[in-house]
């Protein structure tokens, strides 16, 4: 087994791995650096994109090093783990380099895949398969049969799966990204039965989310948010200031608590963003957006501009979903506070952030510049009505321990995320370089 680290091994994003067996390939994950594309997707004009572009700015994953090993042309599948653009926003620019190659993803994930082929204006050549979670799938490889398994796992976003590699040379498992939540608002919780039970069967080697290796704890469940989220939405008393609140687009339980909890304000209930378009439109589609005739959805700015200016003059009758959580510029929430919308926020209306802000410095800065002028315009800010969609460091410890695993990849993170993951392996008995190993982008490890 031959393991190359193609992308997310050295920061948060860009995740892409590909595994080798005999001569069969299989890629997980092909995702943007969004830090890279923070514009993207609040553009009216949006500019065409192209796989050289994305290269020049280090947006996608350098995958030519798979044309150095001469694995380019033995790719035989394309697996998503889940919808998020750090981990299929590149599928989009680099799938027709692996034209043999099937895609296989949840219909969730598929739906918000063909949203971005279709806003770009780009066809892909790939035959796309919709899998169900905890189903078993074969295809047939130049080596004989491939077996996989797509293990049902929770994360921030619905729909997820730990894709497995049954080879001939043992089992291979992907567990970007994930949390365990025993009650999740949407969907099943975790298969831990099954993950035991590879555990006991014998798993050669896992990638493994260490986003939070450094942190000492476990990640609450989402039903947490949604009583935090309860709570912060239940302060909101005076009915003539504006309410506004801003999270995930991704995140549809989330959304779907914001409409439960919104429903009883008696306020109209109004998302605005592309963003948020894309991914409700892509969920209705997969038959998992249940609240989608409780809302109205607009996506394009002149439409948005329109709608603020009647959110300006009766501040009262609604509640406003947005994008602009991260602070980035030319979201709606950025454009409001620079003044350059029909709506004005007064002293005294109220947003709140159900969302973290992902550590990365251009976030960081973003969010810090954001909500400096929020406060300055007198705005009431509840910050951090969220719960990770992440891992933390007890969870990896308890995945450890169901998979035991004979060799231990960190990725999804920056150097000191990933160096904490290996200290905890480290920590369980595992030896760095022998079995636990810290990998870079372009690596190849044979196993």
């Amino acid at each position: 087994m031959e393991i190359c680290t193609i992308g997310g091994y050295e920061e948060v994003g860009k995740n892409m791995t590909a595994v080798k067996v005999k001569d069969d390939v299989i890629i997980f994950d092909a995702g943007v650096y969004l830090p890279a594309l923070i514009e993207l997707q609040e553009q009216e004009e949006q500019v065409k994109y192209s796989e050289q572009m994305l290269r020049k700015i280090k947006a996608i994953p350098d995958d030519l090093v798979l044309d150095k090993l001469g694995w380019t042309g033995k790719v035989r599948a394309i697996i998503l783990s889940h919808a998020h653009l750090d981990h299929i926003g590149g599928v989009p620019y680099l799938a027709n380099r692996y034209p043999n190659a099937e895609i296989i993803a949840t219909a969730f994930t598929i739906e918000v895949l063909n949203s971005i082929l279709e806003d770009e204006k780009i066809h892909i050549r790939n035959k796309k398969r919709i899998i169900k979670a905890d189903s078993k799938l074969k295809l047939k490889g130049a080596s004989g049969d491939i077996n996989l398994e797509f293990v049902n796992i929770t994360h921030s976003t619905i729909q997820c799966v730990f894709p497995v590699w049954h080879t001939t040379e043992g089992v291979f498992i992907y567990t970007n990204d994930f949390k365990f939540d025993k009650h999740p608002v949407m969907g099943n919780p975790p298969n831990y039965k099954r993950l035991i039970e590879l555990g006991k069967k014998g798993v050669k080697a896992v990638i493994v989310d260490s986003l939070y290796a450094d942190t000492d704890r476990r990640t609450a469940s989402e039903r947490i948010a949604r009583n935090l989220l309860q709570d912060a939405m239940s302060t909101v008393r005076n009915k003539n200031s504006a309410f506004f609140i801003t999270t995930f687009s991704s995140h549809i339980a989330r959304l779907k608590s914001i409409v439960d909890f919104g429903q009883k304000t008696g306020r109209e209930i109004i998302f605005m963003g592309r963003s948020m378009n894309k991914y409700l439109n892509a969920a209705k589609k997969a038959g998992q957006c249940p609240f989608f005739n409780k809302i109205i959805l607009l996506k394009y700015r002149r439409q948005i501009d329109s709608f603020l200016k009647r959110v300006d003059k009766n501040r009262g009758r609604y509640l406003i979903v947005c994008t602009g959580h991260q602070g980035e510029p030319g979201s709606i929430l950025d454009r409001i506070a620079d003044g350059a919308t029909p709506f004005k926020f007064h002293k005294g209306d109220n947003l709140v952030f159900s969302s973290s802000i992902i550590p990365v410095t251009a976030n960081i800065n973003a969010r810090d510049k954001l909500d400096k002028k929020l406060r300055k315009q007198g705005v009431r800010l509840q910050t951090d009505i969220h719960v990770s969609g992440h891992a933390g460091r007890e969870d990896l410890r308890d995945l450890i321990e169901m998979l035991k695993p004979k060799q231990i990849f960190p990725s999804h993170g920056n150097l000191e995320d990933v160096v904490a993951m290996v200290d905890l392996a480290k920590e369980m008995g595992y030896k760095f370089h022998e079995n636990v190993h810290l990998s870079s982008n372009g690596k190849l490890i044979k196993v």
